[in-house]
């Protein structure tokens, strides 16, 4: 009985989903991007990011862990390296999916899966947004409801001071 196992079994035996996963969290060390089904990269995703977590941390022990996930020495290299570095005061979410369209044989939604601080045109897009003109800051109220406001209260205080003149 399956009770309480959430994850996805996508249609294979324990070993070939796991020799799967771990190639292709090979390929995306490796590659900063891949091209997968979403199933898989939602798989993947959970595969990949307890790996990159445990990068943060360079002691022998961290890279055996990984080493006994990913069995590819390069990537855990690259993993180590590279990776580690750009994603050091990350606090999580290391990878992101963005679908694309639909395989054509099957109809399987396909989508692309990277890791976030890889992705260079994304990069450039956000400091140029915040290197430009700085947004000030927006209120609920419209310029033409706080006009009229503004010109009552003026008002007010002018009759306020006059009737305090008449009394004098």
């Amino acid at each position: 009985m399956r009770h309480g196992k959430k994850f996805n079994h996508l249609g294979r035996k324990k070993g070939h989903r796991e020799a799967m996963l771990s190639n292709m969290a090979s390929s995306l060390i490796l590659h900063k991007r891949i091209f997968t089904t979403t199933a898989k990269a939602k798989a993947l995703r959970i595969y990949v990011e307890p790996l990159i977590t445990k990068s943060k941390e360079d002691s022998t022990h961290s890279r055996r862990v990984v080493f006994s996930y990913l069995q590819d020495k390069e990537s855990v290299r690259e993993l180590f390296s590279t990776v580690a570095e750009k994603v050091m005061d990350r606090p999580g979410g290391y990878t992101r999916i963005l679908k694309t369209h639909n395989r054509l044989g099957d109809n399987a939604e396909m989508c692309m899966m990277e890791l976030v601080d890889f992705n260079e045109s994304m990069l450039e897009q956000k400091a140029s947004k915040s290197s430009g003109a700085t947004k000030s800051k927006r209120t609920r109220r419209s310029k033409k409801a706080a006009a009229p406001a503004a010109e009552a209260t003026k008002t007010e205080e002018s009759v306020s001071t006059d009737e305090a003149e008449t009394k004098e």
